[in-house]
């Protein structure tokens, strides 16, 4: 096992065996809320997170399904109603993990918030193994080998959309673009029209790259390792380019690339999907909005200028674009009968 990735997974260990072990005295004597503020509550774990996890009990969401936040439920309307929604946003904003609610009561559920570690090692200022080499930093004994992205709904269910709007004809070429080990060509087998079409993968990682190859051995499926500056000149011409946070990778020449792809690349009918990251990993948990490095917090700003210029280009060369996504942003361009 790989060094970085050991180290994730005995975290994972011995955060474990403290949750089960020792309860902190706030699980032990926890502060109970029936119709505070929400700034109130969210001051109060602030300053209790200080000392380590924090349980507190509030109102049951289930006694006010169908209302709005902030609306009173309860016995004699004497309690506020918050979906557990509300309570996953207010630990992502404390950077903390939610542990599965408990029921307390017939009114009151117990909320235990428990801060986050260090981001993913793969994130601009992460600690990256300076033994693994550049190309291996993704490959398949990484701690980003870990990862399965469309195992989380925030990232499948845009996915599925996305890849339902594009139509391709029979027999079909579909590039992947920093393809890994597949894990989004096999999405294309789980659509309910799920087309006839050969795929060709790229990616610089020669480990990820043999992993494919073993995951997907029919003639459908060719894998090639290449860095994304250089491709191979034989690869033709395609009917669908994808490529999901690999283009804004460091050391990628993006614009350069994406110039190359519609010019010498893309068929007169064509297609890209594009994933811009808007999220980052850390202990284990996604959180929400991109962040570049030497900043703490979220910045859009850089993802709006590269979407901004992405949307233009390919507006000049005949594509309509379509945005959605969560997670990773997903830029969905059509050109021709695809339309």
């Amino acid at each position: 096992m790989h060094g970085a990735e050991a180290m994730e997974q005995d975290r994972c260990r011995a955060r474990l065996r403290a949750i089960m072990s020792s309860p902190t005295e706030s699980a032990v004597h926890p502060r109970r809320f029936h119709a505070e503020s929400l700034v109130h509550i969210h001051r109060h774990l602030l300053a209790s997170l200080r000392a380590g996890p924090v349980t507190i009990e509030v109102p049951d969401p289930d006694l006010g399904r169908g209302c709005y936040p902030g609306e009173r439920v309860g016995p004699s309307g004497a309690l506020l109603h918050r979906p557990l929604r509300s309570w996953c946003d207010l630990a992502e904003g404390l950077a903390c993990r939610l542990l599965t609610p408990r029921a307390v009561d017939a009114t009151h559920i117990a909320l235990t918030f428990e801060r986050l570690g260090p981001e993913a090692t793969w994130h601009a200022g992460g600690q990256a193994d300076e033994a693994v080499s550049l190309q291996e930093r993704y490959g398949a004994a990484s701690a980003f080998a870990r990862l399965r992205k469309l195992e989380d709904a925030g990232f499948l269910l845009p996915w599925l959309e996305a890849l339902g709007r594009i139509r391709l004809p029979e027999s079909g070429r579909v590039l992947d673009l920093g393809v890994n080990r597949g894990d989004e060509l096999a999405a294309f087998s789980w659509l309910e029209e799920a087309p006839d079409v050969r795929f060709v993968g790229v990616d610089h990682s020669a480990s990820a790259i043999e992993e494919a190859r073993a995951r997907f051995p029919d003639a459908r499926h060719r894998f090639v390792v290449a860095d994304l500056n250089a491709l191979p000149e034989d690869l033709g011409r395609f009917h669908l380019v994808v490529s999901v946070g690999t283009l804004q990778s460091p050391g990628v020449d993006d614009h350069a690339l994406l110039r190359r792809l519609v010019q010498e690349h893309l068929e007169p009918r064509s297609a890209l999907l594009l994933g811009f990251p808007n999220s980052r990993f850390r202990d284990g948990e996604v959180v929400y909005g991109a962040r570049v490095r030497n900043l703490r917090e979220p910045d859009l700003s850089l993802l709006v200028k590269d979407l901004s210029f992405y949307r233009r280009y390919l507006h000049q060369h005949g594509f309509r674009t379509f945005l959605g996504g969560k997670y990773d942003l997903l830029l969905t361009a059509v050109r021709g009968a695809s339309d």
